[in-house]
């Protein structure tokens, strides 16, 4: 009898429990009898998945920033490149918000259990902004934004974005000041930030915020 395939299922069962108890109560969570106690399996399950708690680890991180791309890919381009542009930028709050207990792992915002975030997976991370710089390009070429380096300008879009979320995601945003309200103004600041028109950067955001499906989704 041939072994049995590996369920992708229970592999991303898996992932989610681990950093789930990871975020919930740093290393000591992490153990190889806990995450299969939580995720209903068997402990050899982890062995079989991903051979021991540090590629599980590594794992988290890969996952988080493919969810990630996936919000990002389902932007599709429109002619009006800059609510293409904060689009992608809704899109990375929904994933974060949808998958808050992998975010602090992906950018090694925690503990991961005495494992180091490998150059291997900072370059998830640096993968996801090829969507990011392509549409930067687009702006500079619609003569929307400033000429810059749309990579330049993608990483200084990511580390804006970032920074929100992190105090998203903290609680520090309340009202008056509330995440939403912080989050579109500093949509609006980014782009005019890159050279667009006060209005017309109002005006895109704006029209990028109608393209925004259900809570869960991101698409155009």
């Amino acid at each position: 009898m041939s072994p049995r395939k590996p369920d992708p299922r229970s592999r991303a069962v898996l992932i989610d429990t681990a950093a789930r108890l990871l975020a919930a109560e740093g290393p000591p969570g992490l153990s190889t009898r806990r995450i299969a106690r939580e995720a209903g399996c068997s402990t050899m399950a982890v062995y079989t998945y991903f051979g021991g708690i540090g590629e599980l680890v590594h794992a988290m991180v890969a996952e988080g920033f493919l969810r990630l791309q996936e919000h990002l890919t389902r932007v599709a381009a429109t002619d009006d490149p800059v609510a293409d542009l904060a689009l992608l930028g809704r899109a990375f709050r929904e994933n974060a918000l949808g998958n808050e207990h992998l975010y602090s792992v992906m950018f090694g915002g925690c503990s991961l259990a005495g494992f180091r975030v490998s150059e291997e997976d900072r370059q998830h991370g640096r993968y996801t902004l090829r969507n990011v710089s392509a549409c930067v390009a687009r702006c500079v070429a619609a003569g929307r934004f400033h000429t810059a380096d749309p990579e330049l300008v993608a990483h200084r879009l990511w580390c804006a974005l970032h920074g929100f979320t992190t105090l998203e995601l903290g609680r520090y945003l309340i009202p008056p000041y509330d995440a939403d309200r912080c989050f579109e103004d500093q949509l609006v600041s980014l782009m005019i930030g890159c050279g667009d028109a006060p209005d017309a950067a109002r005006a895109s955001v704006t029209r990028s915020a109608g393209r925004v499906p259900p809570r869960g989704a991101v698409g155009a």
